[in-house]
């Protein structure tokens, strides 16, 4: 066992660990956090996979931006834990035959490549100086440009939709018709008064 394997097999347990404390942690603090610790070591796991990209994207995005804003919803709203907990026996023989079903796939996918029944090639070592993020940015803006595009489309219709669903119109405010703005006369703003000059003694 090389020192790359041992570092990957102690980051892969810390990864299980946090996960499962994300389920399991009774106050939604603490999962939130267990959950940001998650996506650090997943982080590392892909640069030990060499793909730098996906790992800083993983720890700016998710971990800069999202559980941030988990982390100020949890503590912000008053979550009753009790009500949460309430369906969680009535649920769980479906929640463990699913997670049944998700490591036996994954048991079949790890157990075949190693026991030589994986059809999948097995990629080529790549020359020096090679920059995986070079050649994402290469690939997703040539091959797979036109899905870019659409995704970056779908993406701002649906911040659109959100920011229209959720503004709601007060009775109490004022607000400004620009139409009318433009209508508006010098004489219907402004009214001049003649007055007589004051006379000091």
């Amino acid at each position: 066992m090389n020192f790359e394997l041992a570092v990957f097999y102690v980051f892969a347990a810390i990864l299980v660990f946090a996960s499962l404390r994300v389920i399991i942690a009774r106050n939604p603090v603490h999962a939130a956090l267990f959950l940001v610790l998650a996506f650090f070591t997943a982080a590392a796991i892909w640069l030990l996979l060499r793909a730098e990209f996906l790992a800083i994207t993983l720890v700016l995005v998710y971990v800069g931006a999202v559980m941030v804003l988990f982390l100020f919803v949890v503590m912000m709203l008053d979550i009753n834990l009790d009500r949460m907990r309430e369906g969680f026996w009535s649920n769980l023989p479906v929640a463990l035959v699913v997670g049944l079903v998700m490591l036996a796939e994954m048991v079949i996918v790890l157990a075949g490549r190693y026991a030589g029944l994986s059809t999948l090639p097995i990629p080529p070592g790549e020359p020096a100086g090679y920059s995986n993020t070079k050649e994402l940015g290469r690939i997703l803006y040539t091959d797979y440009v036109y899905p870019f595009e659409l995704a970056a489309v779908v993406l701002l219709v649906a911040m659109v939709a959100a920011i229209a669903l959720t503004m709601r119109k007060r009775k109490d405010t004022k607000y400004q018709d620009p139409a009318r703005q433009v209508l508006v006369r010098r004489a219907e703003r402004v009214r001049l008064v003649p007055m007589e000059a004051e006379k000091r003694d």
